[in-house]
């Protein structure tokens, strides 16, 4: 695990903590073999980046568990907390082991990417660019996944990531977008995004 960074404590319900140590683990999966597969860097790169964050997450849930342990009956009850949380960073760990044979140019068999290459889904990682059609826009209005059968699973404004990001959430210059779908649609949606495309086909 990479060193961390001087944390400041904030009281942030376990709950939240677990929900998006989970959320970010399982995009980083998907976001790893994507990488990987299509031997992608900057998927690579958002990949490292998520697991420093979880790796942070994982700091702060461990906070809380050892100021919410006020006797051996609560320290108990919280050791399951603790080793969901310590699954949920493994993976993210695992994620960005994948990452390797983009990062280290070791490559994936051409078989392999032969074989996924007829895949009917894959992610796409974009940047809206100024005058995209797209900005200001919501993600429901959009429509996408009936017209060109795309979603947008996540997006990083900053440094913020939000996953599954919700319909009323609207697209804004600058954003990463991060969508699932297959590859005829992805160009598209591609296309759209980066401003080469100027209008939504019904």
């Amino acid at each position: 695990m990479p060193r961390l960074e001087k944390i400041e404590y904030k009281p942030i319900p376990v709950r939240e903590l677990l929900a998006e140590m989970k959320n970010l683990s399982e995009l980083m999966i998907d976001l790893a073999y994507s990488a990987a597969l299509f031997n992608d860097k900057e998927l690579a790169e958002d990949v490292l980046e998520l697991e420093n964050r979880v790796d942070t997450l994982a700091y702060l849930l461990e906070m809380e568990i050892m100021i919410a342990a006020r006797d051996v009956d609560d320290a108990e009850a919280l050791t399951g907390v603790s080793k969901v949380a310590s699954a949920a960073d493994k993976i993210s760990d695992a994620a960005a082991d994948i990452t390797a044979i983009v990062m280290q140019n070791i490559g994936i068999h051409p078989i392999v990417s032969e074989g996924f290459e007829k895949v009917e889904e894959r992610l796409t990682r974009v940047k809206v660019v100024e005058g995209s059609i797209l900005i200001g826009r919501q993600i429901g209005e959009l429509d996408l996944a009936a017209r060109m059968g795309v979603d947008i699973i996540a997006i990083r404004r900053n440094k913020d990531w939000m996953i599954d990001p919700k319909d009323t959430e609207q697209i804004r210059g600058g954003d990463i977008l991060i969508s699932r779908g297959a590859p005829s649609g992805s160009k598209e949606f591609k296309e759209l995004v980066e401003g080469k495309l100027r209008k939504l086909e019904d």
